[in-house]
């Protein structure tokens, strides 16, 4: 009888609420429902730039772990550990889970973004397979990893059935983006966009923590001063729970301006509600948001971003289109169940091996 017993390192509070975290969560509890006991296996914060006591404790922790055991090491820790990496791959059914490239992330300077490039390939050597969060990671991990495509699967976040969000209905557009205030996610450039339509009647919300890059969070508040729309943009700091549903029931659109994204949770999550999207087309956005849902535009045209807003807060056929387009769409979004199901398969082949 094969072991459902799997260990899942993460180097971060498991509860923080970010897109990676949640991922890791609701996948390990998927795995419970089905019979498998997930152990957590927390490794110290600072990923993914650890200092020298962080990794010697990651070693500590995976070395404890019996001969033969299955870990699957989520890819902010796994991409920096290349040593440790080959060396429990020896002896343990070593995994790997990959939600985007670390070094593809904003706010790095040039050498920085190269360094963690190179550690994350020498590391990805190492796991027997690697789970990523999206057919973009995947095809990005074999064209500039040398990931081979036998050692890839993708399983993607899952969505819970949600009710159609009812919008506003008031006299204002009501806007709203999900995603914790960090430089991948552009906050700043969407403020500056919204910047040229001041002659349209909108209001946008901003839920996510602020303090996760101070850097980041200063620019957003800096360019709403600078744009003079203090009285039309709130950072509601971060909600869960019906808090969170309650905001995503009382708005007319979704916006987002990420550069880059891994899969993209929030706009999922925004489709399984029905709710028309404005998007930069970042990462593996463009792979799987579909168009009748959405006004993507590039990541780097914040000219294109504001035109794709004028036109779904200017024109109310323009978002009944995207909504009718989402509501047609949510239907085919994975659940969580499913999800689990087939990150099972994985294991079970793995532990079996």
């Amino acid at each position: 009888m094969v072991d459902r017993r799997l260990a899942l390192a993460v180097p971060c509070d498991p509860e923080l609420r970010t897109g990676g975290t949640i991922y890791d969560r609701r996948l390990a509890e998927g795995l419970g429902a089905r019979g498998w006991r997930v152990d957590w296996l927390r490794l110290p914060d600072g990923f993914p730039f650890p200092d020298a006591a962080a990794v010697a404790a990651s070693g500590r922790a995976l070395a404890a772990l019996p001969d033969g055991a299955l870990l699957l090491v989520d890819g902010l820790a796994l991409g920096v550990l290349a040593e440790l990496a080959e060396r429990e791959s020896r002896r343990l059914r070593l995994l790997g889970l990959v939600h985007h490239p670390l070094g593809y992330e904003e706010g790095l300077d040039a050498a920085t973004a190269a360094r963690l490039i190179e550690q994350e390939r020498a590391a990805l050597r190492w796991p027997r397979r690697i789970l990523c969060t999206s057919r973009t990671t995947a095809r990005t991990l074999e064209a500039d990893f040398g990931v081979e495509a036998g050692r890839l699967v993708v399983i993607e976040p899952g969505t819970d059935p949600a009710p159609l969000a009812r919008g506003s209905a008031g006299p204002e557009v009501r806007l709203l983006a999900v995603g914790s205030v960090i430089p991948r996610k552009r906050l700043d450039r969407l403020v500056r966009a919204l910047g040229r339509l001041r002659h349209l009647p909108w209001r946008l919300a901003i839920v996510g923590a602020l303090e996760r890059s101070p850097e980041a969070t200063a620019k957003l508040r800096a360019a709403i001063a600078e744009t003079g729309l203090g009285d039309r943009v709130e950072l509601r700091g971060e909600l869960v729970g019906p808090a969170l549903e309650a905001a995503l029931d009382a708005v007319d659109l979704f916006v987002s301006a990420s550069g880059y994204e891994g899969y993209g949770m929030a706009l999922a999550e925004a489709l399984a509600r029905g709710l028309p999207i404005v998007a930069a087309a970042g990462g593996a956005v463009a792979d799987w948001l579909p168009r009748e849902a959405a006004l993507l535009v590039p990541p780097e045209d914040e000219a294109a971003l504001a035109e794709a807003l004028a036109r779904a807060i200017g024109d109310r056929g323009v978002r009944a289109r995207l909504r009718e387009g989402a509501i047609a769409a949510r239907a085919g979004l994975p659940r969580w169940d499913e999800q689990a199901a087939r990150a099972e398969a994985v294991l079970l082949a793995e532990a079996a091996a």
